[in-house]
């Protein structure tokens, strides 16, 4: 698998996510198929930075009502990333203008 296969989007903006960017941790999104020495790979090759620690789960998908009756969301894998102490991965532009 390619790295970008691996990393499918970053989970910046939930309370607990922000709260782990002040412990040098981002969360991912990724691929099920993918262990933790893949998910490691491809976050030192997209975004150049160190990898120290990688703890990864499987969220449950959610029950929702779709018109009269219910469907679940799909299982989704998660993995936490602890980075280096320095190493940063800015998703948004954080400059003041």
């Amino acid at each position: 698998m390619k790295p970008h296969d691996i990393i499918k989007r970053p989970i910046a903006l939930t309370e607990k996510a922000s709260r782990l960017r002040e412990q040098n941790k981002v969360v991912f999104e990724v691929s099920r198929e993918a262990n933790k020495v893949e998910i490691r790979d491809a976050v030192e090759t997209l975004f150049s930075v160190k990898v120290t620690d990688v703890n990864t789960l499987i969220q449950r998908g959610k029950m929702k009502r779709m018109g009269r009756g219910l469907a679940k969301r799909r299982n989704w894998k998660k993995a936490i990333v602890t980075l280096r102490p320095g190493d940063d991965i800015q998703f948004f532009d954080e400059s003041k203008e």
